[in-house]
Order: C-alpha cells, then sequence, then structure tokens
C-alpha cells in the first residue's frame, strides 16, 4: 500500500515508490520549542571559535619549509675558478602553478595550496548578491548576472581518472537544531558533503559561517505544509495562504542567514503537490539566483515539472536515508543507482547515528569508483546523464 505522510504523520514523509525510504523525520515544532535545546545549542556555538581564512596574500602555490643547516666549521675561501656557492639554505621554498623545473633538492611539502584553495568556498554574504529587507540581508542576482547557486557552491572538479565515474552526492538536513549533532556533522563529514540548514536554530549565522569554513556548501530548509496537517514551525509555506503571505514567510526564511546556494522543501507533501501555491514559491526561488532541491517526501511533489518552465535549476533525492537494520541496503542501493544512471542523491536527517553511519560510508567510495559530489554539481546535469544512460 503506498504510504505517505497522512498514513504515518508523526513517523516520516511518503517515499516514492521504487524509492529506498528508511526515513524517520521528526517534526522541527518539538526540537524548536523546547527551550533548552536552543539554549545549549547557542552555549555550545558561543564556545566554539570562528574558523580561520585561508591567507589571502598566499597565491595557487606548493609552499615547502626546510629547515637551516646546522652550523659548520668556515670552510676557505674559494679560488677564482671555483663555482659560485648555492643559494641560501634554509627558509621558504615556492612553487608556482606551471614551474616545469623541480628543486635543487626534494623539500618536504607541508600544505597543497593549490588544491585547498581550490575547495575554498568564496566568502559570503557577497554584496553583489545582497539585498536589504524588512527580514535582513535576502539573496538576489547579481548586476553582473552573477547568482548565489554558483558563487557559493563548492567547486567541484575531480582529478582526470575519476572525471567519468559514477558521482553521488549526500545531502543532510536539520543542521543547525541541536548543537552536538551540528558539530559533528560539520567536522567529521567530509566538505563534499551538502548540508541543509533548518530555519529555527540558534545562532544560525556561526552554524553557516562554520559549515562554509569546513567547506561544505550550505541550503536553506524551508517548512512546507505536509499532507498531516503538521506544522513544522512559524512561516511554514501553505496551501491556503495567498501568494503575498507565502512570498513574506518565504523572505523571513531567506533573512535567516546567509551564504546559501538554495532552497530545499522539508516535508510539503500537500504543498508542493499544488501547482497553484507551489509555483510563485518556485518562480520566486529562481528569480533571486537561487537552485531547488526536492527532499523526496512526496511522489506526488510537482518540482520537477514546475522548475523547467520557471526556468528553476532542480533536482530531488533518490534514496532517502535513516539509521536501522536496513541502512547499510539503502546505502547500497545508492551506489546501484548511480552506477546505473551516472549520478544519484542520498538524503538524510542530522541525527548522531545518521552522521557516524554516513562518515563510516563515505571514506570507502573512492575506493569503490565513486566520486563524492556536491549536490549543486549534480543540480544541473543529473537528468540529462541519467537520459542518456541505458537503464
Amino acid at each position: 500500500m503506498l504510504r505517505d505522510d497522512l498514513n504515518e504523520p508523526l513517523t516520516g514523509p511518503a517515499v516514492p515508490p521504487g524509492r529506498v525510504a528508511l526515513r524517520r523525520a521528526a517534526s522541527w515544532v518539538l526540537p524548536i520549542a523546547a527551550a533548552s535545546g536552543a539554549v545549549a545549542l547557542a552555549a555550545v556555538y558561543a564556545q566554539r571559535p570562528a574558523p580561520s581564512p585561508v591567507a589571502a596574500s598566499i597565491p595557487f602555490e606548493a609552499v615547502a619549509v626546510v629547515a637551516p643547516p646546522a652550523p659548520v666549521a668556515p670552510a676557505p675561501a674559494p679560488s677564482v675558478t671555483a663555482p659560485a656557492p648555492p643559494p641560501e639554505a634554509g627558509g621558504v621554498a615556492v612553487v608556482r602553478n606551471g614551474d616545469k623545473a623541480a628543486p635543487a633538492r626534494p623539500l618536504p611539502k607541508i600544505i597543497d595550496v593549490a588544491e585547498a584553495l581550490g575547495n575554498r568556498l568564496a566568502p559570503a554574504p557577497d554584496r553583489r548578491l545582497t539585498e536589504t529587507s524588512k527580514y535582513g540581508a535576502l539573496p538576489r542576482i547579481g548586476a553582473d548576472g552573477a547568482r548565489a547557486a554558483e558563487v557559493y557552491a563548492r567547486p567541484f572538479s575531480p582529478i582526470p581518472a575519476m572525471r567519468s565515474a559514477p558521482r553521488i552526492a549526500v545531502f543532510l538536513g536539520g543542521v543547525g537544531l541541536d548543537g552536538e549533532t551540528t558539530r559533528a556533522a560539520i567536522s567529521r563529514l567530509p566538505g563534499a558533503v551538502s548540508l541543509g540548514v533548518a530555519p529555527y536554530g540558534a545562532d544560525l549565522v556561526r552554524v553557516a559561517e562554520s559549515a562554509r569554513g569546513e567547506g561544505h556548501e550550505i541550503w536553506l530548509q524551508a517548512p512546507m505544509e505536509s499532507l498531516a496537517g503538521a506544522d513544522p514551525g512559524p512561516h511554514t509555506l501553505k496551501v491556503g495562504a495567498s501568494e503575498a503571505e507565502n512570498a513574506d514567510n518565504l523572505h523571513w526564511l531567506m533573512g535567516r542567514f546567509s551564504g546559501y546556494v538554495g532552497v530545499a522543501g522539508y516535508l510539503g507533501a500537500k504543498f508542493t503537490a499544488d501547482a497553484g501555491a507551489f509555483s510563485p514559491v518556485l518562480a520566486e526561488i529562481g528569480r533571486r539566483g537561487l537552485d531547488y532541491f526536492d527532499d523526496g517526501a512526496s511522489p506526488l511533489s510537482k518540482a520537477d515539472d514546475l522548475a523547467g518552465g520557471l526556468d528553476v535549476k532542480a533536482s530531488h533525492a533518490d534514496v532517502i536515508l535513516e539509521t536501522g537494520e536496513t541502512a547499510q541496503a539503502a546505502l547500497a542501493r545508492a551506489e546501484e543507482l548511480a552506477r546505473r544512471h551516472g549520478a544519484a542523491i542520498v538524503v538524510a536527517t542530522a541525527l548522531p547515528q545518521t552522521v557516524e553511519a554516513l562518515a563510516r560510508w563515505v571514506q570507502g567510495l573512492e575506493a569503490r569508483g565513486f566520486v563524492l559530489t556536491p549536490l549543486t554539481a549534480l543540480t544541473n546535469t543529473r537528468r540529462e546523464r541519467a537520459a542518456a544512460s541505458v537503464p
């Protein structure tokens, strides 16, 4: 029998037929309403030091340090025919991109600056992409055409040997609600894992900065009306609200923090199935230079059908993961889908067990022939790759 969030309003959203669903969704109302949870999160992040930026003065270079040599007895002055002495040893040796000649002797490399800066996210907020509103800074398309979905995205450039390898993106939602789990997700998962930040957590500006400082691209999770009628929290987007009311609520959500690449729906089986209510919201998301991600909560979602006509770049989940005895099977299914179609997207909720399971699984992805990919890298190519694949 088809399950949806009307039949199981408290255990999780409906799962499309043919998709793995091990999701244990929880309403945002309870963790948000608990004052102790909010205070604890604020306390945790108040004590967390801000990430240290990479020095802007260092270009795309490889840097190596050589210890100065031990003191030696002075040598006799060289004759006029003796070769000139080598440059002073020690200090910092710099090899710039494109240099062909190797150093005269091996140098211990302490950092791969080119690689580090290649995965470094652009600073946020970018003034070109910022609009002032009564709810704070909102994203917008820059006068030069720059979009937040591109400027704030994690750079993706696989090594040549892996460019044709199947790709897997992981989206972890619910970040920002629980301090300990949020900290674990940011620090334990690779930067290529995309994080969905819930709009109701405490100190979300610091959460967003911390996540981006560790290389994670971030998404704003927008609560939407479900079939069960459960209200995830204030400013939920609803079918019965007017277009102006939903736009105002969307702007409130957008003003909670900066640096996100797009909007991800949360729950929303009822809202995303109603084209009249959903279309203006999708259009506004696109007008502000953002992508949209459908978390797979409902098989009735019209996101894919509407996005193309509204010129909004969108993607949707293939595998919904939650912890349990079938979690391993769910992740195996994601690998199977990626091999078959060239790409697959996994969505999960930030729970301690889920973070632990994902951290173990992603460690071996490359050895098994997969490329862990930020979600934005699949938003534009996933459907084309799937259409060109063999069923």
